[in-house]
C-alpha cells in the first residue's frame, strides 16, 4: 500500500469518526427544541410563539458563545497538532473567562429588562406574557450553557468528542421527562406550560455541565484542566487568541441578530408566520446538523494539520472534504424534503400555519444544499486553516449589505408573501458558495497560528 493510500485511508477514518459523533450531538440536542416545540404547539401555540421568541435572544447568545469555543479550537488544535497542552490549557482559561463574562451580563439583562426583551420580536400581549414567563426561569441556564460549550471545545479540539453524544442523550432524556411532566401537569404535578418547559431545559442544563466537570476531571487528567487553571491569564496567547476571535465573535453575534431578525420580520407579517417560522427553522436545524458536523470535523482536522507542519497535506484534504460537501449537501436537501410532511402531521397546528410550514421547508430543502458546501468550506476549511477575517468579511458583506436589506425591502416595502421573504432571508447560504470555492482553491488562507517554544 502506497503512502498516499495510507494517508487517505488513515484522513477517511479520522473524519468520520469524529463527524458521525458530531452530527448525532447536533440532532440530539437539537431535538430537545423540537421536543419542546412539538409539546408546546400542542398545548398551545401563543406559549409556542412565546417560546419561540425568547429562544431568539437565546440563539445569539448561544451564537457567540460557540464562537468563542470556535476560536479555542481553531488555536489549540493547531498546538495538539505540535502535542502541547500548556497552552490548550492557557488559551481555554481565556475563553471561559470571556464565556461566563457574556452570560453573566446576559442574564443581568434579560432579568432587568424581561418584557421588552420578549417586545423586541411581537407585539402581541399574550404572547409577551408567555415568553416573559419563561424567560424567567430559562435565564438560570446561560452560566451552565457557557461553561459546558466551552469545555467541550477544549475536548473537540484535541479529538475528544464521545462524551459531547452522551451528554446529548442524556439532557435529551431529562428534558423531555421533565416536560411532559410539567407542560400538561400529567403525574399529579401543576400543569405549568412554557414555565414547565424552562424548568426541563434548566434542569437538564444543570446535569449536564456537572457530568461534564467530572468527566473532564477523570478521563481526561492531562489536560489538566481545573477551577484554578480557568482563573489563570495568559497575557501573550491571549491577545493571540482575542485577535483572531474578536472578528468571529462579531459576526457571530450578529449572525445571531439576523436570525433573530427572521422572527422580527415574520414575526410582523402574519400571525401564523411565528409559528410557522418555529416549526420549520427546528426541523431545518435538525438536517443542517449534517453540515454542521462536517465544519467542526474539518476544522479539528484542517488545524491539526497545519500544527503538524505539512502544507501540501493540508491542500490535499482541503481538496477531498469540499466533495464530501457536495454529497453532505445533496443528500441533506433529500432527507429535510422527504420528512417534511411527515414530521409535520406530528405538530397540532392550524392548516394554515401547517401549510405555510411546509412552503418554508421546501424553500429551505434547496438551501441547505448550498449551505452544505459553503459553510464546512468557509468555517471548516478557511476559518480552520487560520484565515478567520476572510469569513468574517464575507459574512458582513452578505448578510448587512444584502440579505438584511432586501428582506426588510420585500417585507415591508414591496408586502410580498412569507415564502419570497424567507427565500431572501436565507439567499446569502447560496451565493456565498462562489466566494467560499474561490477562495479555498485560490486563496492564501493557510496560516500557522501557535507559537514556537
Amino acid at each position: 500500500m502506497s503512502l498516499t493510500q495510507k494517508i487517505s485511508k488513515g484522513f477517511y477514518r479520522n473524519f468520520f469518526s469524529l463527524y458521525f459523533v458530531l452530527v448525532l450531538q447536533n440532532v440530539v440536542t437539537l431535538s430537545v427544541n423540537l421536543a419542546d416545540n412539538v409539546m408546546l404547539g400542542a398545548y398551545s401555540e401563543t406559549a409556542l410563539s412565546g417560546v419561540s421568541a425568547v429562544n431568539q435572544i437565546q440563539f445569539v447568545f448561544q451564537q457567540i458563545i460557540m464562537a468563542l469555543g470556535d476560536g479555542l479550537v481553531i488555536f489549540c488544535s493547531q498546538y495538539w497538532g505540535k502535542k502541547q497542552t500548556e497552552p490548550v490549557r492557557k488559551i481555554s482559561a481565556t475563553a471561559m473567562q470571556a464565556a461566563v463574562a457574556i452570560a453573566v451580563i446576559l442574564f443581568t439583562l434579560v432579568s432587568v429588562f424581561p418584557h421588552q426583551a420578549v417586545n423586541i420580536f411581537t407585539t402581541d400581549e399574550a404572547i409577551i406574557q408567555q415568553g416573559t414567563e419563561y424567560l424567567n426561569i430559562i435565564r438560570f441556564t446561560y452560566l451552565f450553557f457557557a461553561v459546558t460549550q466551552i469545555m467541550l471545545a477544549v475536548l473537540r479540539s484535541v479529538e475528544i468528542v464521545n462524551i459531547a453524544f452522551v451528554l446529548s442523550i442524556m439532557t435529551f432524556c431529562i428534558n423531555c421527562a421533565i416536560n411532559y411532566t410539567l407542560i400538561y401537569g400529567n403525574f399529579g404535578a401543576p400543569r405549568l406550560g412554557a414555565a414547565g418547559a424552562a424548568i426541563g431545559t434548566l434542569v437538564a442544563r444543570i446535569v449536564e455541565c456537572s457530568v461534564l466537570i467530572i468527566y473532564v476531571r477523570k478521563k481526561a487528567p492531562f489536560l489538566k484542566l481545573s477551577l484554578k487553571s480557568f482563573l489563570q491569564f495568559d497575557r501573550v496567547l491571549a491577545k493571540d487568541y482575542v485577535k483572531v476571535t474578536s472578528p468571529m465573535l462579531v459576526v457571530s453575534g450578529l449572525w445571531g441578530v439576523n436570525t433573530a431578525l427572521q422572527t422580527v420580520i415574520l414575526g410582523h407579517m402574519t400571525s401564523a408566520a411565528i409559528a410557522a417560522n418555529s416549526v420549520a427553522s427546528n426541523i431545518f436545524l435538525m438536517v443542517k446538523s449534517m453540515a454542521v458536523g462536517a465544519s467542526s470535523a474539518a476544522s479539528v482536522i484542517i488545524g491539526k494539520t497545519i500544527g503538524m507542519g505539512d502544507i501540501s497535506l493540508v491542500k490535499k484534504y482541503a481538496s477531498t472534504l469540499q466533495k464530501m460537501f457536495v454529497v453532505i449537501g445533496i443528500i441533506s436537501g433529500l432527507i429535510l424534503f422527504a420528512i417534511r410532511i411527515p414530521i409535520l402531521e406530528i405538530y397540532d397546528l392550524s392548516p394554515a400555519t401547517k401549510e405555510m410550514a411546509n412552503t418554508f421547508l421546501i424553500i429551505l430543502s434547496v438551501v441547505v444544499v448550498g449551505m452544505s458546501y459553503q459553510m464546512p468550506t468557509n468555517n471548516g476549511i478557511i476559518r480552520g486553516g487560520g484565515n478567520a477575517a476572510f469569513v468574517v468579511k464575507m459574512d458582513l458583506i452578505s448578510i448587512w449589505c444584502i440579505v438584511i436589506p432586501l428582506s426588510f425591502i420585500m417585507a415591508f416595502v414591496v408586502k410580498a408573501s412569507p415564502a419570497v421573504v424567507v427565500c431572501c432571508l436565507n439567499a446569502d447560504q447560496i451565493f456565498k458558495c462562489v466566494p467560499a470555492f474561490l477562495e479555498s482553491h485560490y486563496g492564501n488562507w493557510i496560516r500557522k497560528l501557535t507559537r514556537e517554544t
